[in-house]
């Protein structure tokens, strides 16, 4: 038998220093009744099958970006007023935006590799053979997604960032957490309504041609991902025991509670050498961040109250977390104003 030659061993290596393991468990649901028994499911997974896109070939990526210029207004940096990234050169100015915008897609990319893995479970999780033929077409989305923005960090970029630890706890909670309606809260619900809201943001404000483009698509899909959780949950948590209610509603809380303390700059201001809590203040502070912070949440909260869950206790850990602004607020007219819907 032949050994293994040096390159084979470096790749081995370098493949187990890229793989970290979780150990799921969860009940696998074979739904003999291959009827529609959940209204909009079947709807949904129709205009999935319509809308299929081929990120390798519908996207520019001849396109010419420069990472360091152009991909995002001045304007939109919470930096702009902090003395250490005030007295940088222009040109080292314009290095930490491309680390900002590096930072951002990677989380993007983190986040969608997260779902591909909540997807692929909902297939064997759920309930509704309906549900199963959608989750199995957000599979494909999300391995798109994962592809479409590797490739851009990559190739475009040249910068990739480790993924946020907020954002990595809360995607281990919901990939370990055996319930599938956890499934879809963690996911669909939160992530998903985050990622619409950041995505909707970069989309209004970047003027480079392919990410635009590749927000534009992934958008499209991610619009219909989001009503698969609402669709699906609808009405489910009406009749659950008060026990089991309060199980959601801490989870809801706890995964509010880490979204929206992830923004803080805290990846830019180790990487750059400054001080954590400086940079956090500068950051919370800005007229930029606290406008993006809030804006985040505006398909998540209106989607939790659609479901029931803007319960009392709920409402009361939002007020703290300056949450309730959306509560009113339709998601879908916002799609609708972005062109996704």
């Amino acid at each position: 038998m032949s050994m293994p030659n040096a390159e084979s061993v470096n790749q081995l290596e370098r493949l187990d220093r890229d793989l970290e393991t979780v150990l799921t468990s969860f009940d696998t649901a074979y739904a003999w009744n291959y009827r529609s028994v959940k209204e909009g499911l079947r709807d949904l997974y129709e205009k999935a099958k319509r809308d299929q896109w081929n990120g390798t070939t519908q996207l520019a990526w001849d396109t010419d970006v420069d990472p360091e210029r152009g991909i995002l207004p001045d304007i939109a940096n919470p930096l702009v007023g902090y003395a250490p990234f005030d007295r940088l050169t222009e040109k080292e100015k314009s290095h930490v935006r491309h680390g900002q915008i590096a930072l951002q897609l990677s989380q993007f990319l983190h986040g969608e590799q997260g779902a591909l893995i909540v997807a692929s479970q909902l297939v064997g999780a759920v309930p509704w053979m309906d549900a199963k033929y959608y989750a199995g077409t957000q599979t494909l989305d999300e391995a798109r997604h994962v592809e479409v923005f590797s490739r851009y960090v990559d190739e475009k970029l040249e910068w990739q960032w480790p993924v946020n630890d907020n954002l990595k706890e809360l995607l281990d909670a919901t990939i370990k957490d055996g319930r599938w309606d956890f499934k879809y809260l963690g996911m669909q619900i939160i992530i998903e309504g985050l990622a619409m809201a950041a995505f909707g943001n970069l989309y209004q404000l970047t003027n480079e041609p392919l990410l635009k483009e590749l927000i534009h698509y992934v958008m499209r899909d991610e619009s219909r991902h989001v009503a698969f959780g609402v669709v699906s949950l609808t009405g489910y948590y009406e009749a659950m025991p008060d026990n089991e209610l309060r199980d959601r509603e801490d989870f809801v809380i706890y995964a509010c509670e880490l979204m929206r303390n992830r923004l803080v700059g805290d990846q830019i201001s180790r990487a750059m050498g400054w001080n954590h809590a400086e940079v956090k203040q500068c950051v919370l502070e800005s007229a930029t961040g606290q406008a993006f912070r809030r804006a985040l949440f505006a398909r998540v909260v209106p989607n939790l109250k659609r479901l029931g869950l803007l319960s009392p206790r709920v409402r009361e850990a939002f007020a703290k977390l300056d949450l309730l602004e959306y509560e009113n607020a339709d998601p879908e007219a916002q799609d609708r104003e972005l062109g996704f819907a």
